[in-house]
């Protein structure tokens, strides 16, 4: 039996059983440059073309295939990311260099067997995939933050010499959160304890803020709690990236627009804070406070918007009035202020852990407290020790709104 004719392009791409190891250097360069020059879409056509016209006339069908399989990465989706961005376990693919790609699946970081062939390679994708979210990437602009939108995706890249030892490439998976309390109690997130102290703080509409570390699960208990909401309340949203989908029949989603290339366009948080109080909201709730849109937000929830909410970053429970302070500093909000307002507004405070194992779990409940002129947060309970020093204050609470303490 005779082996099948091989066309030179076969040959010199060859490399696994049926996909090439690649297609030649050179001809990816001229396909590229091909496809830039013709300015239309970069489609699976498109590209088939490209390679057939740059080919010289000696691929076949198979050869346009397996090459179109390979080349399609260069212009198309996350290219050689693909892969593990659609694996429904991933949260988070980080490139530091061609050949150091690592993905979270939940467990904590681990290397992937990703490789790029090299660092313009690296450079290529992340230029594209600011380009696909209005932005700009290039040596004047070494820095991106965006967000993709159909793929769910957030998008940061640096450049070198800002990274010093190549493209940096930060991809983080947001998949809406569908989880209710029930599920998270099963789930381990929340003990039995914890469930009842969250139906009771929606209940009773006390405002509260969810804090924690990057990929604690803020988000997701803060849309559980949401889903539990009464129906008949309307409920805003305010999101940097589009994250909160509560399982809930009355729910307004507003979410900021980042500037185009020319730097116009853009919608902040602060603005859609100020346009949710004109759209008569029973709960305003910002996704993730992380500027001076945490002035609007406290004053719009001193203002009659009870059961408000939002999500912040901090290390413990503690720290959340140091960390705000922070935040307002940047809206122009003194320190005295800040605490006066904050005593105002919120109640009560919920700390998100994550933990070694990769499990995320309700840590605490602080109840906030006024003293002097500062506002600290003390805690109520806690998940490893139960009931604290609080607990007083936060039966007050419940009481002056006629909610039953879950005790």
């Amino acid at each position: 039996m005779t082996e099948p004719s091989r066309s030179p392009f076969t040959v010199a791409v060859a490399g696994t059983e049926d996909l090439p190891g690649g297609p030649p250097p050179a001809l990816v360069d001229r396909v590229r440059s091909r496809l830039a020059v013709s300015g239309g879409e970069p489609t699976s056509a498109a590209v088939a073309a490209a390679i057939r016209a740059e080919a010289g006339g000696v691929a076949s069908d198979l050869d346009v295939l397996a090459a179109l399989r390979v080349l399609r990465q260069e212009f198309v989706g996350a290219g050689p990311l693909d892969e593990l961005l659609r694996d429904p376990r991933t949260t988070d693919v980080l490139v530091s260099g061609p050949a150091a790609v690592w993905v979270d699946r939940g467990c904590g970081l681990q290397r992937a067997d990703v490789r790029f062939p090299d660092e313009a390679a690296v450079r290529r994708l992340a230029q594209r995939l600011a380009l696909s979210a209005g932005r700009r990437l290039d040596d004047a602009s070494p820095y991106v933050d965006g967000w993709l939108s159909e793929a769910g995706v957030r998008l940061h890249a640096v450049l070198p010499p800002v990274a010093a030892d190549g493209t940096c490439l930060s991809l983080r998976v947001l998949r809406p959160a569908a989880h209710d309390l029930a599920a998270l109690r099963r789930l381990g997130t929340v003990s039995a304890e914890g469930e009842a102290l969250l139906r009771a703080i929606v209940a009773a509409r006390l405002a509260f803020l969810v804090s924690g570390g990057t990929g604690s699960g803020k988000t997701t208990l803060l849309t559980a709690l949401l889903s539990s909401v009464d129906p008949c309340e309307r409920i805003i949203t305010v999101e940097d990236a589009e994250e909160l989908r509560p399982r809930h029949p009355h729910v307004v989603r507003l979410v900021a627009r980042p500037a185009n290339i020319e730097g116009a366009g853009g919608v902040g948080l602060r603005d859609l804070v100020r346009q949710a109080l004109r759209m008569r909201p029973d709960r305003l709730v910002v996704g993730e406070v992380r500027g001076a849109e945490v002035c609007d937000l406290l004053a719009a929830l001193n203002t009659g918007h009870d059961g408000g909410a939002g999500t912040v970053h901090a290390n413990s429970a503690r720290e959340v009035p140091a960390r705000l302070e922070a935040l307002a500093g940047l809206g122009g909000l003194s320190r005295a202020a800040l605490h006066s307002q904050l005593g105002a507004a919120v109640q009560v405070v919920l700390h998100m852990r994550r933990r070694r194992n990769g499990g995320r779990v309700l840590d605490g409940l602080g109840v906030l407290d006024r003293d002097s002129a500062q506002v600290a947060v003390r805690p109520a309970w806690t998940r490893s020790n139960g009931w604290a020093e609080a607990r007083p204050q936060l039966g007050e609470l419940f009481a002056d709104r006629g909610a039953a303490a879950p005790w």
